[in-house]
């Protein structure tokens, strides 16, 4: 299975593509995607879309894996990040993709088993889990190969569930 992850964001979007195979993954591609801060939003999100659009032609994923906006103190920004998912949503809805959600919380929980865990062990722990000789960069797209991860031992650990029954 091939899993697009995607660290939304309305100037800086990360992406990571791996592909697994029951336990296993390999690394295919990451990156990000930049828009001038300045640019209006509806040509951020238009960018977004056009580009994100392009990988999916280009590496035909199974599924695509979204984190889900963090909201604390600065809704205006949760809402910015909500516009970015969505973007990714409707790029992915358009090729027929199924598309995953997952929290913050979930993503550390999958990737390092402790869901408090720091943004620099997560990186970490991409980096370890794709076998890589230094974390990802730029962070966001580390971030990015997290969400791709975390889908990744999400559909094993269910797989194993079903079977059980």
């Amino acid at each position: 299975m091939k899993i697009l992850g995607i660290d939304p964001g309305t100037v800086t979007m990360g992406y990571g593509v791996i592909e697994s195979s029951e336990d296993k993954i390999a690394l295919v591609d990451y990156g990000d995607l930049n828009c001038p801060a300045s640019s209006p939003i509806g040509e951020r999100l238009s960018y977004l879309y056009s580009e994100l659009s392009e990988i999916i032609s280009r590496h035909q994923p199974d599924v695509v894996a979204i984190e889900q906006p963090f909201v604390a103190k600065n809704v205006k920004s949760a809402l910015a990040v909500g516009k970015a998912q969505a973007v990714a949503i409707l790029a992915a809805a358009n090729k027929g993709i199924p598309t995953f959600e997952y929290t913050p919380a979930q993503i550390k929980q999958r990737v390092t088993d402790y869901g408090a865990s720091t943004k620099e062990q997560i990186q970490e722990m991409v980096r370890l889990q794709l076998g890589l000789c230094q974390v990802p960069q730029p962070n966001d797209a580390a971030d990015a190969l997290a969400v791709a991860i975390c889908h990744q031992r999400e559909t094993h650990l269910d797989s194993l569930l079903a079977k059980q029954e």
